[in-house]
C-alpha cells in the first residue's frame, strides 16, 4: 500500500485566497463577447445591463493572474471547503491497473456539486451592488440549487428557469430550490415573451439550457433591481471555479504527486475549466506538459462535432454572442440524462485552448457512462452524478490502457457532484430502458446553418 492517504485534505490555512485567471497566461486570448446587432465587442456598460458590475470587470479582465477572494466569500467557502482529493485505491485494484487514480470530489455540500463555488461569489456581488434579486437557468438542477442556497444566505430573491425535462425528471431538485426560497419555473414557460415564442415554434418542447437562459435574461432586463447570473460558460465562472484546481494542485504538491492526465466532464465548461486552469497555466507557461481531456455526451457534442464560430449563447438570441465551439443556438438536445452537459456551446476560454491544441476532447454515449458510474459506485462507494460519470468513463479507459502498456501514469479527474437526485436516470439504466441518442449530421447541420453569417464569421 502506498503511503499516500485515501483522502488528502488541506487545512483552512492552506486554502487558496485568490482565484486564478488563466486568460492572463494565454497567448491567444478568447475572443470577446460581441453585440449581436453591431457585431462589435460588448462594452462594460452594455454588459452591466445584464450582469453585476463587479462580475463584468472580472469577465473582461485578461491581465491579472490572481484575483483576491473577498473575506466574506472565503468564510462561506469554509463551510464546505477545502474539498478532499481522493486516491481511488479500490478502483485501481479492481481494474488491475498500474495507474494511480485521483479524483477531486466537489459533492460535499447541500447543493451536491461544484456549482456553489461560483454561486456564492455571484450572489455576493449582487448583494454588494444593492440588488433585489437574481435570475438564472439550470439544466440538471445543480446550479439552480446552488444559486438558491447562496441567495438564501445573503437574503436575495432567486428565480430559476429549469429546463423542462429536468424539472419533470428531478422534482427533488426543484423542491430543494423552493426550500431555500428560490422559485423554480419549467422552461420554456409561458411567462416570458421568448418562452411563449419557443413553445409556439417547438410544441411540446422539453427545453434546453439555451431556452432557459433566454427566459432568465429577459426577466432580469425587464425588472428593476434584478441581474442575470450564469452557472457556466462565462469567463467569470471559470475564474471562480479555479478554486477546484488550485486546491487539487496544492494537495498533490503536498505529497509530491504530479498528474500525467487530467480529465473533466464538459458541458459549458465550469467544472472542466475550474479543475484544469492552474495546471493549464503551467502548461501555457512551458513549465509542465499535462495531457488534458474534455469528455462530453455524444448527444450534445459541441467540441467534437461543433463548429468554431460566433454564435448566440441562448436560443432566444437575446444575449451577447460568443466565439465558441457550438452546435448552433437552435440545436435541441435529446431529453437524456446528461443533465448539465446539454448546452449547445462551450466556454470561449476552453474553446480557444482546444482550438490551439492544448487539450483534447472525446464524446461518450449515455449507456456507457452509466456503466462506468455503476462500476465506480460499486467499487469506490460514492454514487456519482451523471455529468461526473463522463469523466469517470474516460479515467477508467485511460487506466485500462495503462494496464495494457504497463505504464504507471497518474490520472486526475473531477467528481463534480453526487447522483442522489438522479435516481430516475439510474432507474432507467437498471431497468434496461435507457437508450443512446446521437444526433445525425443532418440534425447538427440544420442548427449550424442558422448561425448568423457576417464578416469574420463565415469560415465554417
Amino acid at each position: 500500500m502506498s503511503n499516500i492517504p485515501y483522502k488528502i485534505y488541506l487545512s483552512e490555512e492552506e486554502m487558496p485566497e485568490y482565484w486564478y485567471n488563466v486568460r492572463a497566461d494565454m497567448k491567444n486570448k478568447p475572443a470577446p463577447l460581441i453585440n449581436p446587432q453591431t457585431h462589435k465587442p460588448c462594452t462594460a456598460e452594455e454588459l452591466e445591463q445584464v450582469f453585476c458590475k463587479e462580475l463584468v470587470a472580472q469577465e473582461l479582465n485578461e491581465t491579472d493572474r490572481k484575483i483576491p477572494i473577498p473575506k466574506e466569500i472565503l468564510d462561506f467557502y469554509k463551510m464546505y471547503r477545502p474539498a478532499p482529493l481522493t486516491r481511488a485505491y479500490c478502483l485501481e485494484k479492481k481494474l488491475g491497473t498500474p495507474a494511480k487514480i485521483y479524483y477531486k470530489f466537489e459533492g460535499q455540500n447541500t447543493s451536491g456539486s461544484h456549482k456553489l463555488n461560483s454561486a456564492i461569489a455571484q450572489a455576493y456581488y449582487a448583494k454588494k451592488q444593492g440588488l433585489k434579486g437574481v435570475t438564472t437557468e439550470t439544466g440538471a438542477g445543480q446550479w439552480g440549487t446552488a444559486m438558491s442556497m447562496a441567495c438564501a444566505y445573503l437574503d436575495l430573491e432567486c428565480r430559476v428557469y429549469q429546463v423542462r425535462c429536468s424539472y419533470e425528471q428531478k422534482p427533488q431538485r426543484r423542491e430543494v430550490i423552493r426550500t431555500y426560497g428560490g422559485t423554480a419555473i419549467p422552461s420554456p414557460s409561458m411567462e416570458t415573451e421568448v418562452g411563449r415564442k419557443i413553445n409556439a415554434e417547438f410544441p411540446g418542447c422539453s427545453g434546453s439550457l439555451g431556452c432557459a437562459i433566454s427566459e432568465a435574461v429577459e426577466y432580469a432586463v425587464t425588472h428593476e433591481g434584478y441581474r442575470y447570473v450564469l452557472g457556466s460558460v462565462l469567463n467569470q465562472v471559470l475564474l471562480h471555479q479555479s478554486i477546484i484546481g488550485l486546491e487539487a494542485q496544492a494537495a498533490m504538491k503536498k505529497f509530491g504527486i504530479e498528474p500525467d492526465i487530467i480529465i473533466g466532464c464538459a458541458g459549458g465548461g465550469s467544472n472542466l475549466g475550474g479543475l484544469i486552469s492552474p495546471f493549464m497555466g503551467e502548461k501555457l507557461r512551458g513549465e509542465k506538459d499535462y495531457r488534458i481531456i474534455a469528455v462530453e455526451p455524444a448527444s450534445c457534442p459541441s467540441l467534437t462535432r461543433g463548429v468554431y464560430a460566433y454564435d448566440y449563447c441562448d436560443t432566444g438570441k437575446v444575449c451577447p454572442m460568443q466565439k465558441m465551439y457550438t452546435l448552433g443556438s437552435q440545436f435541441m438536445p435529446s431529453p437524456n440524462h446528461a443533465g448539465g452537459l446539454r448546452y449547445h456551446g462551450m466556454s470561449s476560454i476552453l474553446s480557444q485552448l482546444y482550438h490551439d491544441g492544448y487539450m483534447e476532447a472525446r464524446s461518450v454515449e449515455q449507456t456507457e457512462v452509466f456503466k462506468a458510474a455503476e462500476f465506480f459506485c460499486r467499487t469506490e462507494g460514492t454514487l456519482p452524478a451523471p455529468e461526473s460519470s463522463h469523466a469517470i468513463k474516460a479515467a477508467i479507459d485511460e487506466a485500462l490502457k495503462c494496464k495494457e502498456t504497463g505504464e504507471e501514469k497518474t490520472i486526475l479527474f473531477g467528481l463534480t457532484g453526487t447522483g442522489y437526485f438522479d435516481m430516475k436516470a439510474y432507474e432507467a439504466f437498471n431497468n434496461g430502458t435507457m437508450s443512446d441518442y446521437i444526433p445525425t449530421d443532418e440534425d447538427i447541420r440544420k442548427a449550424v446553418d442558422l448561425i448568423p453569417r457576417f464578416e469574420g464569421n463565415d469560415n465554417f
